[in-house]
């Protein structure tokens, strides 16, 4: 029978990370309109692009 090797614990899980941020962002948005959700989006892309 074989054993299955355990692997080393991830230093960076992408998908739980991504989860974070998705679930961050849907609660950031709740209740706004679409002109605040576009602002909030062309703000926080801003970010990303500038790495501030």
């Amino acid at each position: 029978m074989k054993t299955k090797q355990k692997t080393a614990e991830k230093e960076f899980d992408t998908v739980k990370t991504f989860r974070e941020i998705k679930e961050r962002i849907s609660a950031d948005m709740v209740g706004k309109s679409k002109e605040q959700i576009l602002d909030y989006i062309r703000l926080n892309s801003l970010k990303m692009q500038t790495g501030k």
